[in-house]
């Protein structure tokens, strides 16, 4: 996982801060570059040179033997509206299903130069062991969403909204580098209303092996989830109940 981590931010890299980066729109009007399809397919070459019976989800190059045994579930460069712009809020979601289920998950900054691994009883961000902080209240916290319209759009917004003025301090520091900055003790909550599959399956053993709690947006298991909610043990119940009046 650190070899597909370093050789695809390697590949990354480069295209970043570019004024002249192209940018495409799919057909789920999403915008897509030259680094995500390259990264992905980087990471797709090395899975089937060393591991060629493993299945493979990718956001960009869709899925092979997905119902193998150990697949690998893969976002390029999650936060591409970020990345396109400039902003180094992006990042790269690896992770490893074992029937199904995520076992490994690895969230990679390549210009910061962060690598957090996770497999759901310990998490490391360039090899330091780090954790969720302990925050109680919301009124304590530090909430963080992608898109202050999403919620209205796709779960309770009004709610969202309550839950946001209660807290200490409301940002979007979105995509997977809020998952990050969660897992690493800076930031408390991380609330995504709508996500993918290859959006979700990294983060969940990143979260739980820093101690902390990940479900859906009403509190529902994560695998396969197309919401999601991560927080500290201590919160994360509160942060549901708020989100669901």
């Amino acid at each position: 996982m650190t070899e597909l981590a370093e050789k695809s931010g390697d590949f990354i890299r480069p295209f970043f801060g570019q004024p002249d980066l192209v940018v495409e729109t799919k057909e789920d009007a999403t915008p897509v570059t030259l680094a995500d399809r390259g990264a992905e397919q980087l990471m797709r070459k090395l899975i089937a040179q060393r591991f060629p019976a493993h299945g493979i989800i990718g956001e960009e190059f869709g899925s092979e033997r997905a119902d193998a045994e150990w697949v690998w579930v893969l976002d390029p460069v999650d936060g591409t509206k970020s990345f396109a712009a400039g902003c180094p809020l992006f990042g790269t979601l690896i992770a490893l299903l074992h029937r199904g289920k995520p076992v490994l998950g690895a969230i990679h900054q390549p210009v910061l130069r962060q690598l957090m691994i996770g497999d759901g009883s310990s998490t490391t961000l360039n090899g330091r062991a780090v954790r969720i902080r302990a925050t109680a209240r919301i009124e304590d916290a530090t909430i963080l969403t992608t898109n202050v319209h999403s919620p209205a759009r796709y779960q309770h917004g009004t709610a969202f909204d309550a839950l946001a003025a209660r807290a200490r301090l409301f940002r979007t520091w979105g995509d997977c580098y809020g998952y990050l900055l969660v897992a690493g003790g800076w930031a408390d909550v991380m609330c995504d209303p709508v996500m993918n599959p290859w959006d979700v399956a990294a983060l969940i053993p990143v979260i739980r092996g820093a101690g902390g709690v990940i479900t859906d947006w009403q509190g529902n298991d994560p695998v396969n989830a197309k919401s999601i909610v991560a927080a500290g043990s201590a919160l994360h119940a509160a942060v549901i109940t708020a989100l669901n009046p």
